[in-house]
């Protein structure tokens, strides 16, 4: 690394961060459809919506909606610029993607599909959720999994969250 500067998105971090980010409940209107989010820090708040009280979502694995849509992610990037891009496809014409959120170890970030040709989002990463062990460039997702406690929350209109963490370790550099 001798040579390289640090720059202005790269962690300072010496060791992997700690997940300090509260778990994520969400909670569905049946009137309206509104999908309101909470940390698991308050769950002793009821939200409300539509003059009732809005019943609380449980999130599910990709593989029980492999039949309508597969949702996949991939780090890129190294030393001073990492993102994590999620993709997805569409098998079901019915299935409709609404937004996804990247839990990291300090917060998260929201994107919402607006233009339903879309089939990708990059969720670009500074400070301590840009940590990275290495300076491989691109991500070789190996063995240390540097962004392991993170997670993504996609929502199927009308049908569900799904949560994928990104704790994947793949050998792409074996083949």
């Amino acid at each position: 690394m001798e040579g390289r500067e640090f720059g202005p998105r790269r962690s300072r971090e010496t060791t992997k961060p700690r997940v300090v980010c509260p778990k994520l409940i969400f909670y569905h209107c049946k009137h309206c459809g509104s999908v309101f989010q909470l940390t698991s820090m308050r769950k002793e708040i009821s939200p409300m919506c539509c003059d009732e009280k809005m019943e609380m979502l449980s999130t599910k694995d990709p593989s029980e909606i492999s039949d309508d849509i597969i949702i996949d992610y991939k780090i890129t990037g190294g030393y001073n610029e990492n993102v994590v891009e999620v993709f997805w496809k569409i098998k079901n014409e019915t299935t409709s993607l609404e937004w996804i959120y990247l839990r990291t170890f300090t917060g998260g970030q929201l994107k919402y599909v607006t233009n339903p040709k879309k089939t990708s989002f990059v969720f670009a990463l500074a400070d301590e959720d840009s940590y990275v062990y290495c300076d491989e460039d691109p991500c070789l997702e190996c063995t240390f999994r540097c962004k392991r406690g993170f997670e993504i929350y996609a929502y199927i209109k009308d049908k569900a969250i799904v949560k994928i963490p990104l704790e994947r370790m793949h050998a792409n550099w074996q083949s």
